[in-house]
């Protein structure tokens, strides 16, 4: 019933300048009652502040955070309320998953970030993976994700000397006080990845310096697995020294790696074609290297929170049906 169902606010973030949102249409299909679904959109240019202005702002009892390109299904809403019946659960997350329709280039960066090898456990961020269950950060993004407003507004919404990683700071925290963060891979957007190569290894190189900024302000023991990367991308640059000291023995580790590029070329291509798993190994190791160069480099930035006229020029709009007041 109706009456059983939570209020909700879709809440996007958006660039000032920016016209076409195809969050916001797509929000407009979602299946809801509209007595119980607002629309915010966050305009500025910092993500994490303009979230925790709409997240102030916001009447629901459920933030459901969208990016400006994600174009969630018509059931998700009604999937979170499900989920969301347990009183501890409070996040709901799920894939954001390359559309059909996306070009070539696009399909093969798709293919890397749901990687075996590439991503580990955290590529259920990009393709659904297995069944609906209790998980960690690792799973959960924030293009495609539900919270309760209240458990959020405790902990102070997100840290915005983040960026990006400042949601996974904020489920481990929430993770840490007891409450149960869910994945749910029927809980899907469609969102295109990034368009060129130089805008993939941007965000590869963005991906390893959020984590390693998210390690200094929020270390847990998960972030291990974090510290592979950076690891072997030293192991590489001292590489010709091993050989020269120790001889082929000190290659036996990327044997083994290359070993497994072959293996996961073997199952892109089952799940793909076989031109397009020859296409996406390669980027699997480039991933590798520039997540450890990213990581690096975050271990070493300055940690700087936006000052007040930051905050201030965040603009909200509130989307009714096919009109839109600014708050």
């Amino acid at each position: 019933m109706a009456d059983d169902l939570p209020s909700v606010t879709v809440l996007i973030a958006a660039r000032p300048d920016q016209a076409e949102v195809k969050a916001r249409e797509a929000s407009l299909g979602l299946d809801y009652p509209r007595d119980r679904l607002e629309i915010v959109i966050a305009r500025g240019r910092q993500p994490s502040a303009q979230r925790n202005t709409g997240l102030r702002a916001a009447r629901g009892e459920i933030i459901y955070f969208l990016d400006d390109d994600s174009v969630p299904l018509p059931s998700n809403l009604r999937r979170a309320a499900t989920h969301f019946a347990d009183p501890q659960v409070k996040m709901v997350g799920g894939p954001n998953v390359c559309p059909p329709e996306a070009p070539e280039l696009e399909q093969v960066f798709a293919l890397v970030l749901s990687s075996r090898l590439a991503f580990g456990p955290s590529r259920a961020r990009y393709t659904p993976v297995g069944e609906a269950r209790a998980t960690s950060e690792k799973e959960l993004i924030l293009c495609n994700l539900a919270a309760r407003r209240e458990a959020l507004l405790e902990l102070g919404g997100f840290n915005e000397a983040l960026y990006p990683n400042e949601e996974n700071a904020l489920m481990d925290e929430l993770a840490r006080r007891g409450g149960k963060l869910l994945y749910d891979p029927k809980f899907i957007v469609h969102r295109r990845p990034r368009q060129t190569l130089r805008a993939f290894c941007r965000m590869l190189m963005t991906y390893g310096r959020g984590r390693a900024e998210q390690f200094r302000v929020n270390p847990t023991p998960g972030s291990v697995l974090n510290f592979v990367p950076p690891a072997f991308l030293v192991y590489l640059l001292v590489l010709p020294v091993g050989l020269w000291r120790a001889g082929p023995i000190a290659a036996i580790p990327l044997v083994l790696y290359l070993l497994g590029l072959i293996v996961e070329a073997a199952d892109i291509a089952r799940r793909a074609t076989l031109s397009r798993a020859l296409a996406a190994v390669p980027l699997v190791a480039l991933t590798h290297i520039l997540y450890g160069a990213g990581f690096w480099r975050g271990l070493f930035t300055r940690l700087r929170a936006p000052g007040d006229m930051s905050r201030r020029q965040v603009v909200l709009e509130r989307v009714q049906c096919c009109a839109q007041n600014q708050l």
